[in-house]
């Protein structure tokens, strides 16, 4: 088994860290953030990602992983240097390569012989030929102070995207659907290999390819469930219109073969850390390759534009009820999506600023995300209540939404929910519940697509 090093301990770092000690490497997550490493070494993962502390304290229990602020003493160690470091969304719609830069840059200045550097973060198709470039350009330097011998200065880069959804990123890490190698040598392949050599005997597809098509790849693939997930919100509004249900449409158009059923799903629009920023990102590409990804940009517009149409819906209601002004809405959902804290783009934001703006006084629950919610929305605070519990969000309320899909607001108490309103009136943002079941407890129901 491998020696390697994580540079970052984001989600992407801290995930694949833990998972690839878990394999049988032995893995030192490196961090400049000196608190983080320090609860980490004591066992405390503030992120919340299901079976991931158990996961990191197993391993560390084992001596498989560990968290340093030292690269230098890592990188001497490793054979193989993961950077796993944010790429956010620049103010063009970019990725912002400064983070990939400075690590590329800091590994460079402290490596003292042949290793295999792995882009693990997510970064447009060229950035595998800018980080070889950053790095020699380090190593350059060194050689001519005679730090370092020409001999030993050798490195190769690899692009192993990851597509790991938050979530479930421990399952898909550990039992993905393919393994994408994007190298140029056949020593940095068989590296890679060793990297993941349980998941080769368990016969897992390995997909090997250069360094631009595998960073290509990653894009492709979220942008293109993307895609599916506007186009089905978009054929939601048009059902609504002419008296169509989207979830039958979605199941029968799920039944071919060559469309699928995954990602078919209406909801209040897509959001996290992946598919909002990617999207932009490689429209952003496009138009500086001078070959504009024109359906892309279409979804990232309707995305947005279905966002705000839950909005519309809501307000819509309230105008014949005098106007939100004054009114108490219970949102049970603040994450983009359940089992995860991740606020990011979520489209509950949109509803609560959206709703807030018109008068509305906002109710809020969500077992993971409170916390990163109340500093996203800090501007509302006199404005937005949380609740741990979510049938004391729901209580003194005149209407309820729900946004994420939690399990536990799949099974609510429709009659307790009734006596705790001060209206039965229900937003289904997420479809889960059936229009007859919820009518017939006396609800006011309006869901998507529908």
């Amino acid at each position: 088994m491998m020696t390697i090093t994580v540079l970052g301990t984001g989600y992407v770092g801290l995930v694949s860290g833990a998972c690839l000690a878990d394999f049988g490497n032995t893995v030192i997550c490196v961090d400049r953030d000196v608190k983080k490493i320090t609860d980490l070494r004591r066992g405390t993962v503030s992120m919340y990602e299901p079976g991931l502390k158990d996961m990191v304290r197993r391993n560390m229990a084992a001596g498989r992983l560990s968290f340093s602020v030292s690269l230098p003493e890592a990188v001497e160690k490793s054979e193989v240097v993961f950077i796993a470091v944010g790429t956010p969304q620049a103010e063009d719609g970019s990725a912002d390569l400064s983070h990939v830069e400075s690590a590329a840059r800091e590994i460079g200045s402290c490596m003292l012989g042949y290793k295999v550097i792995v882009n693990k973060s997510t970064v447009p198709a060229g950035t595998g030929k800018k980080t070889a470039a950053w790095i020699h350009e380090e190593l350059s330097r060194r050689i001519k102070s005679g730090a370092i011998s020409e001999e030993t200065a050798g490195f190769d880069v690899v692009s192993n995207p990851e597509f790991l959804r938050e979530g479930s990123a421990i399952q898909e890490f550990m039992h993905p659907d393919r393994v994408v190698i994007g190298a140029e040598t056949e020593r940095a392949r068989n590296i890679m290999k060793a990297v993941y050599r349980s998941l080769n005997l368990n016969e897992i597809p390995f997909i090997e390819t250069g360094i631009e098509t595998a960073e290509m790849i990653k894009y492709a693939a979220n942008t293109f469930l993307a895609v599916k997930i506007a186009f089905i919100n978009e054929v939601a509004g048009l059902c609504e219109k002419t008296g169509a249900d989207v979830q039958e449409v979605a199941r029968a158009m799920g039944r071919d073969g060559r469309i699928g059923a995954k990602f078919l799903h209406p909801g209040p629009g897509y959001g996290g850390s992946c598919f909002p920023k990617d999207t932009r990102a490689l429209a952003r590409t496009g138009r500086d390759n001078e070959s504009p990804l024109l359906i892309v940009e279409a979804a990232v517009q309707a995305n947005e534009n279905h966002k705000q149409r839950m909005v519309e819906k809501i307000k819509t209601f309230f105008e014949k009820q005098g106007g939100l002004r004054g009114k108490r809405i219970a949102l049970l959902g603040l994450a983009f999506k359940q089992n995860t804290g991740d606020i990011r783009e979520s489209p509950s934001l949109t509803l609560v600023r959206g709703l807030v703006k018109d008068g509305a006084l906002i109710q809020a629950s969500d077992p993971a995300a409170i916390p990163e919610a109340s500093q996203k929305l800090a501007e509302f605070r006199d404005l937005v209540r949380y609740f741990d519990d979510e049938y004391q969000a729901i209580s003194g309320c005149d209407a309820l939404v729900i946004v994420t899909e939690w399990n536990q607001y799949r099974n609510l108490d429709l009659k307790r929910v009734k006596n705790l309103l001060r209206a039965p009136v229900l937003f289904d943002l997420r479809n889960i519940y059936k229009r007859r079941s919820v009518e017939e407890e006396g609800f006011r129901y309006f869901a998507v697509g529908q």
